[in-house]
């Protein structure tokens, strides 16, 4: 189950993709039309705060489009939409883990920088952006900017001092973020918030994808690739701190809501870790691959 947004014919709405036919079926029009039912599509916020009502009507869509005998006019063809991120105003800060791979801490330090206890962080919400969208250079305010591939995963229901086993009843799904950092305003200002928080400098999606069609999301493939070159390679098997406490920590005395967003993470292999650092530059494109979520793709503008 891929949800995605996309902006057609000037309408924001979610959305289900179909890679494979390269077209969308348009939710509200389907429920609408095949069901005689109203469902507001215009806000994935708001769907994921349905909870398992939205999730059943989904189901019912998609088992009434595929057999319904004219059913073109339901679905609107990639090339017809724009695809935004799943998420394009989140209601509050992204949620950021620093440090989760071992491997990364000490590309970013030494084994003594490999952290004890959740690294927590948060970007703005005036930093995501949709796949394929330009993300700034923010010349003249970094000449520093780097990339970090990561897991993130999307809350699908109100919780507090949520235990750990119980954590992953709480997720909705999971999509792919890109933590595009100014690594000197980053070490300039000590606390992340700036270095993290350019406009534009959180890539996210392509879809979101339901967490019942990933039944292990401690055993995923992460691959990033700048220009084509892999430059991070691993798996949230290597996870310091699993979803589970993540989830577990955040929740501790503060509610989670439906719709926050939790990044999880990035491996070893960002531009700061090279020696000379491989920053990016106008013109770089960056890809971020995780096993089963899709490929999220973005320039440097």
């Amino acid at each position: 189950m891929k949800l995605a947004t996309i902006l057609h014919k000037n309408e924001q709405m979610v959305v289900l993709a179909d890679d494979e036919k390269k077209r969308y079926l348009h939710i509200g029009q389907a429920a609408k039309e095949l069901l005689n039912q109203k469902l507001d599509t215009s806000s994935m916020i708001d769907c994921i705060q349905m909870g398992q009502e939205f999730i059943d009507t989904l189901v019912q869509v998609q088992e009434a489009a595929v057999s319904a005998q004219d059913s073109d006019s339901l679905y609107i063809r990639f090339d017809e939409a724009q695809l935004l991120a799943p998420i394009p105003r989140p209601q509050k800060n992204i949620f950021c883990v620093g440090k989760n791979y071992a491997d990364h801490a000490i590309e970013m330090g030494s084994e003594a920088d490999i952290p004890k206890h959740v690294m927590l962080f948060s970007k703005t919400p005036t930093t995501v952006i949709g796949p394929e969208a330009y993300v700034p250079n923010h010349e003249g305010v970094t000449d520093s900017l780097d990339y970090e591939g990561e897991l993130a995963v999307i809350i699908g229901k109100t919780g507090k001092d949520i235990e750990a086993q119980s954590a992953l009843d709480y997720i909705f799904g999971y999509t792919i973020i890109n933590d595009v950092t100014a690594r000197d305003l980053q070490s300039r200002h000590k606390q992340f918030l700036i270095g993290k928080s350019l406009d534009g400098s959180c890539p996210m999606g392509p879809y979101i994808i339901h967490h019942s069609a990933v039944p292990d999301p401690s055993n995923l493939d992460i691959e990033t690739k700048i220009n084509g070159e892999v430059r991070q390679k691993s798996n949230t098997s290597h996870f310091i701190f699993s979803i589970e406490d993540i989830i577990s920590t955040i929740s501790k005395g503060m509610t989670l809501e439906a719709g926050d967003i939790i990044a999880t993470g990035t491996p070893a292999g960002v531009g700061k870790g090279f020696k000379p650092p491989k920053f990016l530059k106008s013109g770089d494109t960056m890809e971020i691959s995780i096993k089963g979520l899709g490929k999220l793709a973005n320039t440097i503008k």
